[in-house]
């Protein structure tokens, strides 16, 4: 009878156990699979884009890092690293590709609402590029009434630039054309974002322009049924990535696969990650 206790207890308690262990799995199953690690003298990763260039993964670290775009393979590799010259990393947040395969760094971090102005550097065909080049730069102003935002997010549409702002409860979005030299932002209005603490902190748009992905560090948010410059009557679709860390980079894959880039927190964090089939 005392054994028949003792095995009972066992039982009892490797079944506690199971049950423990999978409460724990469906609490921190995750929406998004992870690719690869990061480079570890890597960070601080503010960005990622790919091109229709190649499979490269284009990547910046933000404020206080070096001028370099920096060129990963899906194995987490450093495969090619572009200094910008004449340039300095005063706070880039955000990237973005054109259909020629040229990429735009978005300097325009501004958390202390100091800044008068900000810059969007392209450099022409990084795939092919040398790893010095001079970069052609777009320097903006915001409206004076609107000029302490903050951003780290963007995309390029057509011939335009559109910027998200960080903000709690909602985003303001402006337009600046995408042309070298002086150019005044122009407001185009706000998105309302269900919830607080809200504030994004980067953004894509599909190929085929008819979806945009909107990140922040737990959940994304996509938008689609848009007109060019006119976001306020999207069909906005929250997703929660049931995934807390502090993601800064999305971009398309594809039509139906994104990638996410986290900054290196722990020993869990700094990675390039997955989510299918968010539409």
């Amino acid at each position: 009878m005392l054994r028949f206790n003792k095995i009972r207890s066992t039982m009892y308690s490797y079944i506690t156990y199971l049950i423990s262990l999978l409460l724990l799995i469906s609490c921190t199953a995750s929406n998004i699979n992870i690719i690869t690690p990061l480079p570890k003298n890597l960070k601080e990763i503010s960005a990622i884009e790919i091109t229709d260039a190649s499979k490269t993964l284009w990547m910046i670290e933000d404020s206080g890092n070096k001028n370099i775009l920096y060129g990963l393979n899906l194995k987490g590799n450093i495969i090619k690293q572009i200094t910008l010259s004449g340039v300095k990393n005063i706070d880039w947040e955000d990237l973005t590709s054109d259909s020629q395969g040229n990429i735009y760094i978005g300097d325009f971090g501004n958390n202390s609402s100091k800044r008068k102005k900000f810059f969007i550097h392209k450099v022409v065909t990084p795939d092919v590029s040398h790893t010095i080049t001079t970069p052609i730069t777009t320097i903006f102003e915001l409206p004076k009434k609107h000029n302490k935002k903050d951003f780290e997010a963007f995309f390029l549409w057509n011939s335009n630039f559109y910027l998200f702002s960080k903000e709690d409860k909602t985003t303001s979005i402006f337009k600046v054309a995408n042309l070298p030299g002086n150019q005044k932002a122009q407001f185009i209005g706000k998105l309302n974002l269900k919830g607080k603490k809200n504030p994004i902190t980067s953004a894509d748009i599909s190929s085929d322009k008819k979806n945009i992905v909107l990140l922040n560090h737990k959940k994304l948010w996509s938008l689609s049924n848009f007109n060019e410059g006119d976001f306020s009557d999207s069909l906005i679709q929250e997703i929660d990535l049931a995934h807390s860390s502090q993601k800064e980079g999305i971009c398309f894959k594809n039509k139906n696969t994104i990638y996410i880039t986290d900054e290196k927190t722990n020993k869990s964090t700094g990675n390039v990650y997955e989510f299918k089939s968010f539409q």
